[in-house]
């Protein structure tokens, strides 16, 4: 079974430099029908102005992956971690027992796309912890490039949670399958362009829960970047 998120019912903040939207509750955006999906509790689409960026917060148990569609994001935390993150950087925290981190494009021109998800870690109270790591294009092609699990496996980034995350770049008139073991459930999120999902069209911007599915078939006439999340 599908369900489908539209992109344009989604949560929205809007200020003079972000511009986000949330897929599911987030902040003052309150929807009791999309408060999580199974461990995936936030996939906010953010568009950071040039110079803008979020200001020194917390966050506690909480596995936080960010994934950069365009521009860069300046990185700094309590653990005393800094970097940009790019376009095939995945960038992991782990915020357990606390964490301070900021967040600013340094660009004075270009705006910052990116993708922040949060997954509901397996266990509470464990040591804060940072992760990043790049994936290079050409194994994203019209692939499955897993960059996100529980085991590290593949050189993916390692999350406290029984969840493979995946990124997918269709280069047009392509399509790739996966298939879920028993139990399983799975998110699709569109980041730009368009798709179908076992035939059923999502555009940039559109999620799609998987529930009871033993495979499915993404293709796209046209290029376009895809998050595929297999869920417990």
């Amino acid at each position: 079974m599908l369900t489908m998120r539209s992109a344009a019912e989604r949560g929205r903040t809007h200020i003079d430099w972000l511009d986000s939207w949330h897929t599911f509750s987030f902040g003052d955006y309150r929807d009791p029908q999309w408060h999580h999906f199974r461990t995936l509790r936030v996939i906010n689409d953010d568009l950071v102005a040039p110079g803008g960026g979020f200001g020194t917060h917390p966050h506690r148990d909480m596995e936080i992956v960010t994934w950069i569609l365009s521009g860069a994001l300046e990185h700094r935390d309590s653990l005393g971690n800094g970097s940009q993150i790019r376009p095939g950087d995945a960038q992991r925290m782990t915020a357990g027992t606390g964490i301070e981190h900021s967040e600013f494009n340094p660009s004075k021109t270009d705006p910052v796309h990116l993708l922040q998800i949060w997954i509901v870690p397996d266990t509470k109270g464990l040591p804060p912890g940072y992760e990043q790591k790049q994936f290079a294009p050409i194994d994203r092609q019209d692939q499955l490039r897993l960059i996100a699990s529980r085991d590290g496996r593949g050189g993916s980034v390692t999350i406290h949670q029984d969840a493979d995350l995946y990124a997918l770049s269709l280069l047009g008139d392509s399509a790739v399958t996966h298939e879920f073991r028993p139990g399983r459930f799975g998110w699709v999120q569109v980041a730009s362009g368009a798709a179908t999902l076992n035939g059923q069209l999502l555009e940039s911007g559109d999620g799609a829960a998987i529930s009871d599915e033993s495979r499915i078939e993404i293709q796209a006439p046209d290029p376009a970047e895809i998050l595929l999340f297999d869920l417990s």
